[in-house]
């Protein structure tokens, strides 16, 4: 019997090495961007009624660059508003990257930060023992509720935290993606349920209909070069396909048969597509917005 897969997460250095890795190779923080200078400033109009102070948490912030893109289109919205951004992250490196990037940038003397290194989870227990009666104007969990055990309940909890105005902002990838296949074909063989989770907006969906919350949704078309992870023995593709199946060095330790049926669905239509001979994985990203 083949040893179980060990989670990607478990090694946080090479989890960061194929994050980057990842990042460099596709269109993701460009999406965000994207998204964030286009379509969040006006979810964000409505948020606060008219308060002169704003509550705000990041579940899942990583290194900030994004939570402090996102914060200076809310300054824009509401100038003049002071801004108490709770920042909930479990990564000392991303955490210690955050605090450096809010130290060195200018004008963000609006916002005062709470650092909670921990995951969401300890948060949510932390938050209950504490009995915190403090409401939220915005929440954002961006690509992290693959990293919880139960997706659903974790959204539940935020959006109990959510003032009147306020609104929670969830990022994952579209079910329509390509990781949206992999995960569907491959969820019992790839996924460790205790570490990590395939879910994807699709999935959140179906929860989010079935408790008849009302939300309102956005596909943000991404890409991603995945043509190294067919070069056998190539280092980066290694890393790469450690990062699409959360496997620790998974092209080493997953079966034959695994391996071979992850790489040809790789290059199925339903994931990518052949673009000047390389192999471009469909990456695109879901944004469902709670009120």
């Amino acid at each position: 019997m083949a040893s179980p897969l060990k989670s990607l997460v478990i090694d946080d250095n090479r989890y960061q090495k194929s994050f980057q890795l990842f990042l460099e190779r596709s269109s993701e923080h460009q999406c965000m961007q994207d998204f964030i200078h286009n379509m969040l400033p006006d979810i964000l109009a409505s948020i606060g009624d008219g308060k002169s102070h704003l509550n705000v948490i990041g579940v899942g912030s990583g290194a900030g660059e994004i939570d402090l893109e996102m914060l200076s289109q809310l300054h824009l919205k509401h100038p003049g508003v002071t801004v108490d951004n709770e920042v909930v992250e479990p990564s000392s490196t991303q955490l210690h990257q955050y605090k450096v990037m809010v130290s060195q940038k200018p004008n963000l003397d609006y916002i005062k930060c709470t650092w909670n290194k921990m995951t969401s989870s300890e948060f949510e227990e932390q938050w209950r023992v504490k009995k915190m009666t403090k409401k939220a104007d915005f929440i954002h969990m961006i690509q992290m509720l693959y990293y919880v055990k139960d997706p659903g309940a974790t959204i539940e909890f935020f959006q109990s935290l959510l003032n009147k105005k306020g609104k929670l902002l969830i990022i994952l990838v579209s079910g329509e993606s390509g990781w949206g296949k992999l995960w569907r074909t491959y969820r019992s063989q790839l996924c460790n349920t205790e570490i990590s989770q395939c879910v994807t907006t699709g999935d959140m969906k179906s929860f989010l209909d079935s408790k008849g919350v009302s939300y309102q949704s956005y596909e943000l078309p991404s890409q991603m070069d995945i043509t190294e992870c067919f070069t056998e023995g190539d280092e980066k593709g290694e890393l790469l396909l450690d990062f699409l199946t959360e496997v620790l060095d998974f092209s080493n330790t997953a079966s034959p048969e695994l391996k071979a049926g992850v790489l040809e669905l790789l290059q199925h239509p339903d994931c990518s597509m052949e673009s000047n001979g390389k192999v471009i994985f469909n990456n695109n990203l879901g944004v469902i917005v709670i009120e």
